[in-house]
Order: C-alpha cells, then structure tokens, then sequence
C-alpha cells in the first residue's frame, strides 16, 4: 500500500499534545512496518524531529495558513502521490478527498458549549475552523480513530455514528521518560529549588488553571514544606490576572512560570519533580499523566472525563471542581511517605502498559483492514 499520514505541524520547534502523538506513532511505525510505502506530510519548519527511512518518504508542503495547507496544499500533493489511504492525525482533514480517509479525532470539545475563559485568539480561530470543518469530513471518513473508550462513545453518541466506523487506539508513552532523567543542571533553568510541586498550564479552560492555583493556594496554608509551583506554558500576564480573580496574588512568591519547556528537557523537569498535577475538567487521553507516571513522580489527577480511564484504579483521584480535595492529596502526599512510595510505584506500573508499538500496531491493523481489493 501507498499510505499517506498527515503530520502537518511535528516540524514546528513548539509542540504540543496531538503533536507528538503523530510523531511518535510515526516513529513507531517505522520500526514496525518495512513492507508499505509511507507518505510523511508535513509543513517545514525549524525542528527536522524525523528521519526518512527506506519505506519512510517525507514531503514537505509550503503553504502560509492552516486552512489552505490542509483544503489546497494537501490535496494537491495527494493528487500526485495517488495513495491506498490517507491518514489525517490532528482532528481535521480536507474537504474534498477522493481517497480512502482516516481520521484521528482525539476529542469534539470544540463542539462543546464553550465555558468561559482566557483563550488566546490562535485558540478561537483553531475552535471556529473546527466547528465548521469536522462535522462536514466525518460522513466522508472511512474510519474514526480516537483516543479512549470515554471519548469513543462520546463521539458516536453526539455525531450518531456507528458502532464500527470510529474505534479505540490509546496514546503511547517514549521511553524519555523514566526516573533516571535527573539532572539539576538541566532543571535550574525553569526553577531554582531543589524540590518542587510541577503543573502543565494552559489558557484552555479545560485544564483548569484557575482551581488549580486555588489548590494550591490552600495546600501552602497547610503545608508545613511549602513547596513552590513550577507553571509550564502560561505567561506571567495571564498568570496575574488569574490570581487577581482568585484574590489569591500572595501566593505568586511561590510560583515559577518559565514559559515553554522543551521536549528534550521536559523528562527532566518531570524526574525532579516531588508530584505532578494534571488536574484538568475535561481530557480525551491525558498523555502528560502517564509521562510523569513513567518518571516515578506521584501523579493527582481528576476523576473527570477520560482521566480515570487511563490512570487506572490505583491513582489519586481529585474533584477537579474542589480545590480543597486537590490540596488535601498534595498534603497527604507529604506527610504519608508509604503513600508517597505506593504512588510512585503504581505509576511505574501504570505507565508501563502504554508502549507507543503497541499504538503502533493497532494502527497498521486498521490500516489494513482498508486495503484495497
């Protein structure tokens, strides 16, 4: 087979969560699959994260916006390369393709009644294209591929589909991430302290920034260690004005917002730290959980959504809607040192069941299901 995979934006030198999931399954892919002839499309950009292999032929495709790489650019270049399948990993695809289409659809928030928030206009204008196009590709798509069961049947209930034409293929973990990636050196540059509470924030309102610093608000009038708070990709603007709601703004002593962390330094940031929060609303997956499982940090996480699906029976689960329930795990975490160790190896654990092969060979499963006769 001719097999084209969609990977628009895993050259940009800031990455994030849909795309390092395509560039991993890619990765995966390579090591699994040296019979069909692949098709790497992608937007050039600062960070070659991938290399050609023998069956592995990437093509770069200069196009100025979104919107017209994905409508003009990209069916253009499927055109010429005349593929078995097309594989679309961020959500979206092109309107018109006469080809086989396969479409990862990690979640339909943006169909969602929008909750209030801080989102960027990037992030609106990301929302309104995918109001307007996901509904409209959907019917044409040969197969639905998402991320969890919860979001499985979330999907299929809210755009009606059939139980067979949209399935499950979990997310997969890089061996990066492990308790060996510790280095200070490396973590001094985002926080000075030798121990520290890490959180993932966002201006989403998903991810719950706001309860989150509420959380942690109360856990330092509790804590007899006061751990700080190191804050990844959230500017210190947005950061101000969200204690200033929260009439929390003592608490910013104790943060550290260093912006943008890094892939390659990320397993690091996470191996340092004493927990990690991943206290969001609403997840389809939630890969930066089991990233910080796999380097033996104690997780909390939210019993919402998609989260308890893949933390599994075992983790520590909060109210995301109740910051007193998140501070209360952080100060047990504290002061239990047996729940502490049980945590930390239960994530071990935990994070040892979510291979990105295992991603990998679901996906060439399905991918020949569609072989053409």
């Amino acid at each position: 087979m001719k097999i084209v995979i969609e990977a628009q934006r895993i050259f940009r030198k800031h990455k994030h969560g849909m795309d390092f999931v395509a560039l991993e399954t890619i990765r995966a892919l390579q090591q699994l699959d040296h019979t069909n002839d692949y098709f790497i499309l992608v937007r050039p950009d600062v960070d070659r994260c991938l290399q050609e292999t023998a069956n592995f032929q990437i093509v770069e495709i200069q196009c100025p916006t979104y919107f017209l790489w994905e409508q003009v650019a990209l069916p253009l270049a499927l055109a010429k390369i005349k593929p078995d399948i097309v594989h679309c990993t961020s959500n979206t695809a092109p309107i018109c393709c006469p080809y086989p289409l396969i479409l990862t659809l990690h979640d339909i928030i943006f169909l969602e009644k929008k909750k209030r928030g801080n989102q960027s206009v990037y992030q609106q204008l990301g929302r309104v294209y995918r109001r307007w196009i996901v509904p409209r590709v959907v019917p044409k798509c040969q197969l639905i591929i998402t991320v969890s069961d919860y979001e499985r049947n979330h999907i299929q209930k809210t755009l009606s589909l059939g139980p067979v034409s949209i399935v499950t293929v979990y997310n997969g973990l890089s061996p990066v991430f492990n308790p060996s990636r510790k280095d200070r050196t490396i973590v001094q540059k985002y926080i000075p302290e030798a121990e520290y509470l890490f959180f993932l924030g966002n201006t989403d309102p998903k991810k719950n920034t706001a309860g989150t610093l509420k959380a942690y608000s109360l856990y330092l009038q509790k804590s007899q260690r006061k751990l700080p708070l190191l804050i990844a990709d959230l500017k210190e603007s947005v950061i101000d004005a969200l204690l200033s709601k929260g009439d929390i703004e003592e608490i910013k002593s104790y943060l550290y917002y260093p912006g943008y962390i890094s892939n390659k330094e990320l397993p690091y940031v996470y191996a340092g730290a004493f927990a990690f929060l991943y206290t969001s609303l609403r997840e389809s997956f939630g890969l930066p959980l089991l990233e910080a499982m796999a380097s033996g940090v104690p997780v909390i996480t939210s019993q919402t959504s998609a989260l308890p699906e893949i933390a599994g029976e075992g983790a520590l689960l909060a109210d995301p809607s109740d910051p007193g329930t998140i501070a209360q795990l952080l100060i047990e975490l504290e002061e239990n040192s047996v729940l502490y160790s049980e945590a930390t190896r239960y994530g071990l654990h935990r994070a040892s069941l979510f291979p990105w092969e295992q991603t990998a060979r679901k996906t060439l499963e399905f991918y020949n299901r569609l072989t053409p006769d």
